[in-house]
């Protein structure tokens, strides 16, 4: 997983509650094996009609941001069911970063494992992004995991809670097999006393 310490980008704002993780990622493609290559089906469903003709009004079909990698959406952000293609294909599609002001815990625990930031803000903070936003198009923003930080640089300043064991992996790009494999030493010493090697 790559190391996240700080990243600054353009901010696509999705001014919806409720988005689901078959809006994400619809179920039909889904037949994949591989972690790659779901980008290009993100949000498939609202950026394209039936006949597959981008929608233009659709926010990421938008021209002024295109190359957006941080999403602001609204809460409960990734509800539905449980599938791990949902922060594959928003990391897939360039995003690092969602900022919302709640997540449904399954999506938020496999986006952190995915190497994607989900940030938690109180609603009161998210209607000022919205509404920032919109009077100072293109917004974008630094997000500092060391500080727990977000600016613009001018005008937005706030901070943000992650659990310290979360943060620490992110920090230092540990997945889960990245965790376990820091112990490398202990468990081969293990499996030597007891025969398995």
């Amino acid at each position: 997983m790559q190391p996240f310490t700080q990243h600054t980008g353009l901010t696509v704002p999705l001014n919806r509650n409720d988005i689901d993780t078959d809006q994400i990622i619809p179920k039909q493609f889904l037949k994949r094996i591989e972690r790659s290559g779901f980008g290009e089906f993100a949000f498939y469903e609202w950026r394209y009609d039936n006949t597959g003709v981008p929608q233009p009004d659709f926010e990421l079909n938008r021209p002024e941001y295109q190359g957006a990698s941080i999403l602001l959406a609204r809460k409960n952000f990734g509800c539905g069911s449980s599938r791990e293609h949902a922060p594959w294909a928003l990391s897939g599609f360039g995003f690092r970063i969602i900022i919302a002001s709640s997540f449904a815990d399954i999506f938020y625990n496999n986006a952190l494992k995915n190497g994607l930031l989900p940030v938690r803000l109180s609603e009161k903070q998210i209607d000022e992004l919205f509404k920032f936003e919109s009077a100072n198009k293109p917004m974008h923003l630094m997000v500092d995991l060391t500080n727990r930080t977000i600016t613009d640089g001018k005008t937005i300043s706030l901070t943000f809670e992650i659990d310290d064991v979360r943060r620490h992996c992110l920090l230092n790009g540990l997945d889960d097999i990245g965790i376990t494999l820091q112990s490398e030493t202990c468990i081969t010493e293990y499996e030597k006393n007891r025969g398995i090697i």
